[in-house]
Order: C-alpha cells, then sequence, then structure tokens
C-alpha cells in the first residue's frame, strides 16, 4: 500500500468516529453509535499495520491480542452496577498510552525541539490522566475513602508538584540547559503521574460524574498531541473528538450541580459533614403494604433513582414495580438526574439494562413541573439530588438544581438508614410533613412492594 493511502483511509475512520460519536447522544441509538466507533477503531488499527517501516509487528499482535482479550473478557463480566469504575480504569489506560508513546519518542532523542515539547505535553497530560483515573477507580471500587481526602498545604503540595514536573518537562525538551548531570525524563514523568495522584485525592464520591468526564477530555488531549509528534492524522482528529467531548460533558455535569470547574478539583466538597441544625419536623416510617396501597391507587407515580439503587442492583424490580402499576392503569415516569449515580448517564443503563422503555425516562429540566400534580414519588437511594436545601443560602448545596420531588403531594423514600449523601449535607426532604421513609435495602424494599402490589 502506497504511504498516500494512509490518509485517506483515516479520514474514512474518523468519519466513522464522528458518526459513532453522533449517534452515542441518544440512548436508542447509543449501541448503534459504538459498533460504529468500534469498526471505525479497527480500520484504524489494520491500517496502521500496513505502514512502511513498522518493526516488532509480532510483538504487536501479540500485545493486541492480549489487551483484546482481557478488554472482552472483563467487559462480559462486569456488572453494569459496576460500569463506572471500569469506565474510569479504561479511560485511565488511554491516558497511560498516551503517555507511553510521548516517552517512547522522547527517548529517541531524534526530534526537534517543538517535537519534544509536544511529546512532553502529551506525556505530562497523560500521566495525569492515567493516575487520577486510577484514583477514581479504587474509590469507585471502595478500595479507597470514596469521600474527599484532604491534608494540611494540600494545594501548595500540588502546585509545588506540578511545577516541578514542568520543569523537568523544560529540562527534557532543552537538556543543554542542565547539561549530562542527569536525565530528567524519569522524574518528570514521576512528578506527572504524582500530580494527578494528588489531583484526585481530593475529589469527593459525588464529584466523580464530573472528575471521570474531566480525566476523559484529557486523555483525548494527551492523544491529540502525541499525533501531531507522530504528525499522524487518526490520532489527532480522535483524540480532538475524545478531547472535545470529553470538556463539553465536563462542563455540562459541573453546570448540573452549579458549581465551577475549580470549586469541584479544589474545594474537597464534601470531606466534612455540615453540623446538624435545627430541621423542622422529623423522619416518619412506613411499612410497605401501605405504601404498596398508596402506589396502587394513585394516578400518577414518578420514580427518582439514585447511586442507592445501583449498590442494591434493585433496577430489575423495579421494572416489576413499574409493570404492576401500568397494568392498574397507573402512570409511571422516572425523573433521572444528571449526576445521579457515579457516571453520566448511570442512572438510564442500568434502568435501560432492565428493559425500562426509553420514553418512560425524563430528565430534571422536562419532569421538575409535574411534581406538583403527581399523586406519589418513589426516591429510590438518592439523596443530595433531592435535597431542597439546595434552595436555602448557607447551605453548602445551595444553587444546586435538584428535583423538586418535595412539591409532590406524596414522597417515600427508600433508605438503608438515616445517614447523609456524599456532600455530607442533611436532606431536609426525609423531614417534610408530605415524606416518609421506608427503610431497608432497595431490592428487598422494592421487593417487598411488589409482593404487596400483588396480593392487592
Amino acid at each position: 500500500m502506497f504511504p498516500d493511502v494512509f490518509d485517506p483511509v483515516y479520514i474514512i475512520a474518523v468519519f466513522f468516529f464522528i458518526v459513532g460519536l453522533h449517534r452515542m447522544s441518544h440512548p436508542l441509538t447509543a449501541r448503534s453509535g459504538i459498533v460504529w466507533a468500534g469498526w471505525a477503531m479497527l480500520l484504524a488499527i489494520l491500517v496502521t499495520f500496513l505502514m512502511p517501516g513498522l518493526r516488532n509487528i509480532p510483538l504487536i499482535v501479540i500485545a493486541v491480542l492480549i489487551g483484546g482479550g482481557i478488554g472482552w473478557i472483563a467487559a462480559e463480566r462486569v456488572a453494569m452496577t459496576d460500569m463506572p469504575q471500569m469506565v474510569a480504569i479504561y479511560n485511565g489506560m488511554g491516558g497511560g498510552a498516551a503517555g507511553a508513546i510521548a516517552a517512547v519518542e522522547l527517548l529517541r532523542s531524534t526530534s526537534v525541539a517543538s517535537l519534544s515539547a509536544l511529546s512532553v505535553a502529551g506525556g505530562l497530560i497523560g500521566g495525569i490522566s492515567i493516575a487520577g483515573s486510577v484514583v477514581a477507580f479504587l474509590k469507585l471500587q471502595g478500595w479507597m475513602r470514596q469521600k474527599a481526602i484532604t491534608y494540611p498545604l494540600q494545594q501548595p503540595t500540588n502546585i509545588a508538584v506540578l511545577l516541578l514536573a514542568l520543569v523537568m518537562g523544560g529540562f527534557v525538551v532543552d537538556p543543554s540547559i542542565i547539561g549530562h548531570a542527569f536525565n530528567p525524563l524519569f522524574p518528570f514523568f514521576v512528578f506527572s503521574i504524582a500530580f494527578g495522584f494528588l489531583m484526585a485525592l481530593p475529589i469527593g464520591g459525588a464529584d466523580m460524574p464530573v472528575i471521570i468526564s474531566l480525566f476523559n477530555a484529557l486523555t483525548g488531549l494527551a492523544v491529540a498531541l502525541d499525533g501531531f509528534a507522530l504528525t499522524n492524522f487518526a490520532m489527532v482528529v480522535a483524540g480532538t473528538l475524545v478531547g472535545a467531548a470529553g470538556s463539553m460533558l465536563t462542563l455540562l455535569m459541573a453546570k448540573a450541580m452549579n458549581r465551577s470547574i475549580p470549586n469541584i478539583l479544589f474545594g474537597a466538597f464534601g470531606a466534612k459533614e455540615e453540623a446538624a441544625g435545627e430541621i423542622k419536623g422529623s423522619m416518619k416510617p412506613i411499612d410497605a403494604d401501605d405504601v404498596a396501597v398508596m402506589l396502587a391507587y394513585a394516578n400518577t407515580v414518578i420514580i427518582a433513582p439514585g447511586y442507592g439503587m445501583a449498590v442494591a442492583q434493585a433496577q430489575q424490580k423495579v421494572k416489576e414495580l413499574m409493570d404492576l402499576l401500568e397494568a392498574r392503569g397507573v402512570s409511571v415516569k422516572f425523573a433521572i438526574h444528571p449526576v445521579a449515580g457515579r457516571m453520566p448517564g448511570h442512572m438510564n443503563v442500568l434502568l435501560a439494562e432492565a428493559g425500562v422503555p426509553y420514553d418512560h425516562l425524563f430528565d430534571r429540566d422536562e419532569i421538575n413541573q409535574e411534581f406538583e400534580n403527581t399523586d406519589v414519588v418513589l426516591v429510590i437511594g438518592a439523596n443530595d439530588v433531592v435535597n431542597p436545601a439546595a434552595r436555602r443560602k448557607g447551605s453548602p448545596l445551595y444553587g444546586m438544581p435538584i428535583l423538586d420531588v418535595d412539591r409532590a403531594k406524596n414522597v417515600i423514600v427508600l433508605k438503608r438508614g438515616q445517614g447523609r449523601g456524599f456532600s455530607g449535607v442533611e436532606n431536609e426532604l426525609f423531614y417534610a410533613d408530605n415524606t416518609k421513609l421506608l427503610y431497608g435495602d432497595a431490592q428487598e424494599s422494592v421487593s417487598r412492594l411488589v409482593q404487596a402490589l400483588k396480593k392487592l
């Protein structure tokens, strides 16, 4: 194959990438979008094998088979509730790959200064991405404290580590500054990875959707920079697409919480719980039989799911509950907050897996005006995204757009105990006059509701 053929084939692959990305923007076409993007990646890989001068092909094939096999098996076995941490770690691997490519290019020491600078930038961002993504994975998996981790002089320490990484990167680009005293490449990557690790520590569980999107954007940017250094058209365009999409999603997630990116990264939100204040009312428990009667004789029911539903893997039972209510003529809808769960679209994916039709799912802007006329709202494992404290000045949640479930005629909250959400803010919804709490594991509680409904 002639060299002039590669770029046109890469352009075709990029076209498939764009089509796939566009189709992934809607739940009904998301699956086919992934297939389109997969074929694009396969095409780009195959044509790369035909490039002249490519060496170590057997080793590359073995690596592709091993990596692809591990990815296939892991994707087949991962539970939908564990999808956020899988996305986090695989995204980190993309950043790590970009960093490794940059390291190889810098080790060659044949690039001009401008290309070395691009490789250094790609290595810096790739190292930050893989380290931060690993921390996100560990937090989501429960192998590290999920709330924000803070310590004295945290931000000055982070800034110092980043500055050291930048200084080492400068030495890599222009070794003449320090002569041959030492090789700055290794400390450059050490400080880059260290900064990514330290940067992710103060990110609390409630901010995980944003940080995953941010590291996804950084991975795309690292790939694009490596593409410029390698003059690889496909890497430049694909990396730019991923970086742009990740950046837009990051901004949208931050907007959904009415917080700035710097506040999310450096605010250590949720590290300390809010001091208990005087909240009017009391928590009022209710049993499953009484809730079943309320649901059975309601005209409209809205279900607001949250991370607790994912942890309990209750989505199948929720679908069964929806079917029973609709069989009785009850209108059932789902209210999805943009940051409910641990990744963008987490609740949508879980409910879709359970067979809930897409036309039953409504985002916050679409459904908020309906709560006032709703007979019963069933809150399953959601906390901060339904907390009316977000409307009160002085609350750490103030200004965060929430689901206005407290304005419904009746609110039933399925909850394991009386603990607070990831923000550490007491939920005023639980004390409202129109709210009652059904305690227990979400799956067990919904199962009890299903059985009680069947008896009516």
